[in-house]
């Protein structure tokens, strides 16, 4: 893991996993050590993304820090030069363009802290992810604990039947699982598409 001392030549870090697994808390953790650090920081994330408030990024455990909502990865490269660590929450969410945005950042000499989910809920590699992990010179996987066995989770199995791949939710939409569980469950929602129904409305 890289540490809080800033990097002259600059890098990209990133944090990803399931829902539940302390993406956003390990991304506060490095912001503020690198504001422990005197190091000047900048938060951004997506303005979709307004689950418990619309100007900061917030934990699932309610640990937050002062972010500024954008719609458009360029934004972020508005920073001024005295700027040395740049945090981003809730990745997948943008568009590819992420990628170089961050790439133009780290080259100035600016420490990127990237969270994000790895996977959809149909367990499919998640928007600019992929590409960041590939170009970061730091990438940690985190997990949360499946919610039906106790195993490592890995994957965010959605609840409700909506097929939008944005969909905001807490524990009322989305269950970390591992593996197996989420095989499985996925397995029983395609089941159940597949079955007719014995009373059907005439």
């Amino acid at each position: 893991m890289f540490s809080e001392n800033y990097k002259k030549t600059g890098c990209i870090e990133v944090v990803c996993g399931s829902m539940f697994s302390g993406k956003t808390e390990e991304l506060i953790r490095r912001l503020k050590r690198a504001q422990f650090a005197k190091q000047k920081i900048v938060i951004f994330k997506p303005t979709v993304d307004n689950r418990y408030s619309d100007v900061e990024v917030v934990s699932h455990d309610f640990h937050k820090i002062t972010s500024t909502p954008i719609s458009d990865p360029a934004e972020m490269l508005k920073v001024g030069p005295d700027v040395q660590v740049v945090g981003v929450d809730e990745a997948q969410f943008f568009d590819e363009s992420l990628v170089d945005v961050c790439q133009q950042l780290a080259n100035r000499g600016v420490r990127v802290i990237i969270a994000g989910l790895d996977t959809d809920f149909l367990g499919q590699p998640f928007g600019p992810m992929p590409r960041l992990m590939a170009v970061a010179e730091d990438v940690q996987k985190v997990h949360a604990i499946c919610v039906r066995c106790g195993a490592l989770a890995n994957h965010s199995h959605r609840l409700s039947k909506s097929e939008d791949l944005v969909l905001l939710g807490e524990k009322n939409v989305y269950e970390p699982l591992c593996r197996d569980c989420y095989n499985a469950a996925r397995a029983r929602e395609e089941q159940e598409k597949s079955t007719p129904r014995l009373f059907e409305d005439q």
